[in-house]
């Protein structure tokens, strides 16, 4: 019996302090859309950044240090066990809310193109947004393990949850993001699905989110006109229609090849925000179909891995990173859609980048560190795994010595 308590003993220390495991896979896709997004980022803002600053790779300098910064911050929340996370998920959400709230104060929430979306901080603007939403998500994924035996079979326990993402949804929209807030309503009620909430639940609460977000659409002329410029942008070709109108030339001129990496015509002044928002449809007016498929490839073995990781982590008992990893799927794949079809008119149009591609300080950063913690859990989870086993075999060679 002594025999067979020290080796399972071991056992559990070895797996505790065992190897680092990192996910190649994962590792790759990032990095992959992470480096055709700083190609693309160069290419769309040359004429810009020349103009503006005279230096043709002002934004390319910029989206090199803001990845390397990102990179630091994956590295730090490899660092940190999920178990602290969850621990402190009341702490975080209470911060999350904390943001929303001090952007909105004059004088603290820095104003710009129409919306009061940025902290000042050391003199950077800091798009609170981005970061509210992972720690929403983070709380979500939490409140999913603590309740949920109440979430799978009550109403009130999908309730709670989504009465939060509603007001924190009305936060964003008081900025304006109406953006932002679309996708952390859709991430986090998708997050509340996937950990069991029943499917009448869900299917009542989307009629009554869409009649909420169609209600806010209509309230507002400033979103009705970009509802009406979405839905027949030529016959406003100048005003309301001019940026989807010049994305869906972009887009056309691409064809199968694409006319050229650099020889975009579109992003000479023509189409707005070229290099952030509208990034895709200059590269693919520049690669083609080609390029096209590829960065949709891309997005979506990214996040069909997510979902992969998700599954060893509740393979291996590990519910709340599961959730973690199903979150950022969630995300990457929502965010990539919404603007992807915005280039090409599928959505109205809204201001939001493409994840780990886009130029932009915030979304960058915060997407390169949820990578981080993403790789978190793939860590975890093999290390769960692989413990087990150890214990395994040697309380089956304990039992073959006795």
């Amino acid at each position: 019996m002594s025999t067979a308590s020290s080796l399972m003993g071991f056992a559990r220390s070895s797996a505790r302090n065992g190897a680092v495991h990192l996910d190649s896979v994962t590792i790759a896709l990032a990095l992959g859309i992470v480096l055709l997004g700083l190609v693309m980022v160069t290419s769309a803002s040359v004429s810009i950044a020349s103009q503006e600053t005279g230096q043709p790779f002002y934004y390319l300098e910029r989206q090199l240090l803001l990845t390397l910064i990102g990179a630091g911050c994956a590295a730090l929340m490899f660092c940190v066990p999920t178990q602290l996370l969850e621990r402190a998920a009341l702490p975080l959400l209470a911060i999350a809310v904390a943001l929303l709230v001090l952007v909105l104060v004059p004088g603290l929430g820095h104003l710009a193109k129409g919306g009061r979306r940025w902290l000042q901080l050391a003199g950077l603007n800091f798009q609170v947004s981005e970061l509210a939403r992972v720690l929403v998500l983070i709380f979500i994924a939490s409140y999913a393990v603590r309740r949920e035996e109440q979430l799978r079979e009550s109403f009130v326990g999908l309730v709670k949850p989504l009465g939060l993402l509603l007001c924190l949804g009305a936060l964003l929209v008081l900025e304006p993001d109406f953006g932002a807030a679309t996708v952390l309503f859709a991430t986090g009620f998708g997050l509340l699905f996937l950990a069991g909430a029943r499917l009448r639940y869900v299917i009542s609460m989307t009629a009554v989110a869409a009649a909420l977000f169609g209600l806010l659409t209509v309230t507002s002329g400033y979103r009705m006109r970009r509802l009406t410029g979405f839905m027949d942008p030529w016959s406003h070709p100048f005003t309301s229609g001019f940026q989807l109108t010049q994305s869906l030339i972009a887009i056309g001129r691409g064809q199968w090849f694409g006319v050229g990496l650099g020889d975009s015509v579109q992003k000479l002044f023509y189409l707005p925000e070229a290099h952030t928002d509208f990034l895709f449809a200059v590269l693919a007016e520049e690669l083609g179909l080609i390029g096209v498929v590829l960065t949709l490839t891309l997005f979506l073995l990214l996040v069909w891995r997510s979902f992969r990781i998700a599954r060893l982590a509740a393979d291996a008992g590990l519910k709340f990173p599961a959730y973690l990893a199903a979150g950022f799927g969630l995300w990457v794949g929502i965010q990539a859609f919404i603007n992807i079809g915005v280039n090409m008119g599928v959505l109205p149009t809204k201001g939001l980048t493409l994840p780990l591609m886009s130029y932009g300080r915030s979304s960058l950063i915060v997407a390169l560190a949820w990578v981080g913690l993403l790789l978190r859990v793939y860590h975890e989870a093999m290390r769960e795994q692989r413990g087990s086993a150890t214990v395994r075999a040697g309380s089956l060679g304990a039992r073959g010595d006795a």
